[in-house]
Order: C-alpha cells, then sequence, then structure tokens
C-alpha cells in the first residue's frame, strides 16, 4: 500500500476530487495547512479576506506562508500511479505554487469498526 500526500492550492480540491471519483477513488482526507516552497510565499496566492485572517507577514509585505491543502489518500502499490496521475492533471497549471506530491510505503492498515486488516481495509 502507498499514501500518497498531496499539497495543493485551495481552488483545486474540487477539481482534484472530482477526478479521483470519477477513476473511482473515493476516500481521502483533506485539511487546510499553511506552508511555503521555496518562493517564500507568494503574496498573490491568497484572497484577500484571508490576508486578515494570517497575521505572519515579512515587513516587506510578502506572506512568509500560504494557505494550501493538504490530501492524503491511501491506495493499494498498482494504483498509486494513477492517483498521482490524476492530482497531476487536475492541478498543474505551470505556475509557481501548483504544490508536491509525496508517495510513501504504508506498512499496514486497520478498519475499526470490522477489523478488516490490510487493502481490504481501504477499499
Amino acid at each position: 500500500m502507498k499514501e500518497i500526500i498531496a499539497i495543493i492550492r485551495p481552488k483545486r480540491v474540487s477539481a482534484t476530487k472530482e477526478d479521483l471519483v470519477k477513476l473511482g477513488f473515493l476516500s481521502l482526507t483533506a485539511l487546510p495547512v499553511l506552508g511555503r516552497g521555496k518562493q517564500k510565499g507568494l503574496t498573490g496566492e491568497v484572497d484577500v479576506e484571508l490576508r486578515n485572517v494570517i497575521p505572519d507577514r515579512n515587513k516587506y509585505g510578502g506572506m512568509k506562508y500560504i494557505p494550501k491543502r493538504y490530501l492524503s489518500i491511501v491506495t493499494s502499490d498498482e494504483d498509486a500511479d494513477i492517483v498521482v496521475d490524476a492530482i497531476i492533471k487536475a492541478n498543474r497549471t505551470g505556475q509557481i505554487g501548483d504544490g508536491k506530491i509525496f508517495v510513501c510505503p504504508v506498512e499496514g492498515a486497520v478498519r475499526i469498526r470490522t477489523g478488516e486488516e490490510g487493502e481490504s481495509a481501504i477499499i
């Protein structure tokens, strides 16, 4: 099994979810997060309403951290490339800030309700 972690633009979550659902991947976890890449934050990335909520700005007017969405999807080894490709397709604009994807091994999974283990716990 693999865990695919994607850090993407908040405005691309719906499109990403829709593309994954079309492919049969219904389960994911999404969290609002703050972060930055090599560009050290992009002020144009954030809507005006959010700028007042996030106080962590540097003295030059740019933000140290920008809002992103953290998606976590656990899938079989065989399906990992399909999920990664779908996330790339839904999020690639060619601009700085499109995001990152990390693929990590998962040693096990247990469905609490039924006690199912392994891949049957994530299907």
